[in-house]
C-alpha cells in the first residue's frame, strides 16, 4: 500500500525542502487499502506534540489528503529503519488518512492534526506490524514505532464531497458512465501525459467493475464514499 515502509534501508536522513507533488486524479476512484492485524484495547498510541503553528486549520480527518515527511525508528534501540526524506528525491509523501494507506497507528496518530503540526509518536506492536514483523523493512517481530512526523499540507481527498459534486453534473447524487467518461476527458487533457486510445474505455470499465456493485449503471453516493463522509 501507499505510503508503507519502503524494502531498502536509507542509508542517512538529509533535511529537505517539503516540495508539492501532484496527485494523479484517476485515484479518486482507486480501491483503497486495507490495514493489516487487530488491535489490542489495552494499547495505544502515544502522541508528543513538538511543534503547534499559531493558526492550525484545517485539522486533519479521515478521507483528508496528507503531504508529510516522516521518520521512523525502533524503541528498542533507537536505530532508524526508514526516512521519507530520502525516498522519491526527498519529497514528502502524499496519502489518505484513515484507510489503510499507512500502517494503522499512523493514521490514528496523524488524527487532527495541522499544516505545520510536528509530532513524536509512539506505536505498539499490534498498530504497526505485530507479531510477524516486516523482515523487508528491518523491523523484527512484536516491534514498538517511533515516528517524528512533519506535516505540510491537509487537502481535500480524492472521495471528497466536493470531488463528488464537480462529477455529478446534474446534480442527481449518482454518477453516469457520461459524466465520469466526460471527467476522465478532462483529467487526461490536463495532465497532458501521452496514452493509448484505448486507455479512456479500459479505465472507464474498470471504474465501474470495481464500483457499481448493484451494477444499475450508476455509481451512487454510497457507493463512491468508501471514506464515510457524512455530507454525502
Amino acid at each position: 500500500a501507499a505510503g508503507t515502509v519502503p524494502r531498502r534501508r536509507p542509508p542517512r536522513c538529509d533535511m529537505g525542502r517539503g516540495l508539492s507533488l501532484l496527485l494523479l486524479p484517476l485515484a479518486l476512484l482507486a480501491a483503497p487499502a486495507r490495514a493489516e492485524g487487530g488491535t489490542a484495547a489495552a494499547e495505544e498510541v502515544k502522541i508528543e506534540v513538538l511543534h503547534l503553528p499559531e493558526t492550525c486549520s484545517p485539522k486533519s480527518k479521515k478521507g483528508d489528503l496528507l503531504n508529510a515527511h516522516y521518520d521512523g525508528f525502533l524503541a528498542s534501540d533507537g536505530s532508524k529503519f526508514y526516512c521519507s526524506r530520502t525516498q522519491n528525491e526527498g519529497h514528502p509523501k502524499w496519502f489518505v488518512l484513515g484507510v489503510g494507506q499507512v500502517i494503522k497507528g499512523l493514521d490514528i496518530a496523524m488524527m487532527n492534526m495541522c499544516p505545520g503540526e510536528k509530532r513524536k509518536v509512539t506505536i505498539p506492536p499490534s498498530l504497526a506490524y505485530g507479531q510477524q514483523g516486516y523482515a523487508q523493512g528491518k523491523i523484527p517481530p512484536n516491534a514498538t514505532l517511533i515516528f517524528e512526523i512533519e506535516l505540510y499540507a491537509v487537502n481535500k481527498g480524492p472521495r471528497s464531497v466536493e470531488a463528488f459534486n464537480q462529477i455529478d453534473k446534474d446534480g442527481d447524487k449518482k454518477l453516469s458512465e457520461l459524466e465520469i467518461s466526460q471527467y476522465l476527458k478532462e483529467e487526461f487533457a490536463r495532465d497532458g501525459k501521452k496514452r493509448h486510445p484505448s486507455a479512456h474505455d479500459e479505465i472507464l470499465a474498470d471504474i465501474f467493475k470495481k464500483n457499481d456493485h448493484d451494477r444499475d449503471g450508476f455509481i451512487s453516493a454510497k457507493e463512491y464514499n468508501v471514506y464515510q463522509h457524512d455530507e454525502l
